[in-house]
């Protein structure tokens, strides 16, 4: 291999890995504009395991909007990625598949204005999983053609006892 090919591949990972880094950073910021942008036009996202749809970005973008304003704040961390390229249509390393999980905590919202909860700012949902990734070079840089999510585990908040009035 030359120094010319390993550069580009190396170019390839880091501008691969940045799509999958402004796709967490998209939805926990709840920037939905940014996140249809990820997207090839045809790209499609499946959260069916997580409790969610399976549809094209704006699809799914309505529908997170919706879901995640349960939460007033999410942090996404997507680790142990794992980027492989492919070819297509004979010519070489045009598709990416990424495997990575992931860890999500979030906090959910106050019910009402007021409400100071417990006061801990801690997440009080935490969910996991695997994520599967395909991307397609486009003359727009690479791009999303699926999202697929593997959610594995979830811990609800505890609940406490209520005070037994007598």
């Amino acid at each position: 291999m030359t120094q010319r090919v390993e550069l580009a591949i190396v170019m390839d990972r880091l501008a691969v890995d940045e799509v999958i880094t402004e796709y967490a950073v998209a939805v926990d910021d709840g920037d939905w504009e940014a996140y249809r942008k990820l997207f090839a036009p045809d790209g499609r996202a499946d959260y069916r395991s997580a409790g969610g749809i399976e549809g094209n970005a704006e699809q799914v973008a309505g529908w997170l909007d919706e879901s995640l304003q349960l939460f007033s704040m999410r942090q996404h961390l997507i680790v142990n990625r794992r980027i492989r390229f492919g070819a297509l249509d004979q010519h070489t390393d045009d598709t990416a598949r990424v495997q990575a999980d992931y860890v999500n905590p979030m906090r959910f919202a106050k019910e009402e204005q007021g409400d100071e909860g417990d006061g801990s700012t801690a997440p009080d949902f935490v969910c996991g999983g695997r994520y599967a990734f395909g991307l397609l070079r486009t003359y727009d840089g690479w791009r999303l053609t699926e999202v697929v999510v593997e959610e594995k585990w979830r811990r609800l908040p505890e609940r406490r006892p209520q005070a037994v009035v007598n």
